[in-house]
């Protein structure tokens, strides 16, 4: 019986490794991925210290669902000016005008402290805009380098390495996140001047 399912491996292993090793081999989709890769591991970076940054920096954390829903909505409202966009000047514009907006937004949650709701509102307002083009463009770019390939790349292998690296931007972006906070000595609720600025800087 093992004789009988364990025929079939090499042969698998080849189909699989093929389209692999050919997406890895594209320097376009490679270039694609890293990028992936570091934004992604950003962004993993406040999503994990989100719920910390609302109680120990703002002392709200009651509002969180709050902050959520207005990023999260910010991102659905201007999805359609980004594919506008896109249709007009192409994918890669949108995405670093996506990025730039996160950027300068969230370099103020660095300065804010407790009782500043409202500042931090705008933030999660103007960050969710930019989390529209962060989230449909990059997808949109693989797309297109795995058909415009010769021969074109599978898709399945495509959007399984893409999958494994958003996996891994999760891991990586709280592995840096929570590491940092425990090298600086934070403890969730117990916070003083200097924990709760070393708080605020990494999230931001």
């Amino acid at each position: 019986l093992v004789t009988w399912y364990a025929a079939p491996l090499p042969a698998l292993a080849s189909r699989v490794a093929g389209p692999v090793r050919n997406l890895l081999s594209h320097p376009p989709s490679r270039r694609l991925l890293l990028i992936v890769l570091v934004s992604g591991t950003a962004s993993a970076v406040p999503a994990t210290l989100v719920s910390f940054y609302a109680a120990d920096v703002l002392g709200r954390p009651d509002l969180l669902g709050a902050f959520l829903a207005l990023y999260f909505c910010a991102a659905v409202v201007g999805l359609p000016a980004w594919l506008a966009l896109a249709r007009r000047r192409g994918r890669v514009l949108p995405w670093l005008l996506g990025m730039g907006l996160a950027i300068v937004s969230f370099a103020w949650a660095a300065w804010l402290g407790a009782g500043d709701v409202a500042p931090f509102a705008v933030i999660c307002i103007v960050s969710g805009l930019g989390l529209g083009a962060e989230l449909a463009m990059p997808p949109a770019l693989l797309a297109d380098q795995l058909a415009a390939h010769s021969p074109p790349l599978p898709a399945g292998a495509g959007f399984g390495w893409w999958n494994l690296v958003a996996k891994l931007n999760l891991a990586l972006g709280a592995a840096l996140a929570l590491g940092l906070l425990d090298w600086a000595g934070y403890v969730p609720g117990r916070i003083n001047v200097d924990t709760q600025r070393t708080l605020a800087l990494i999230y931001a």
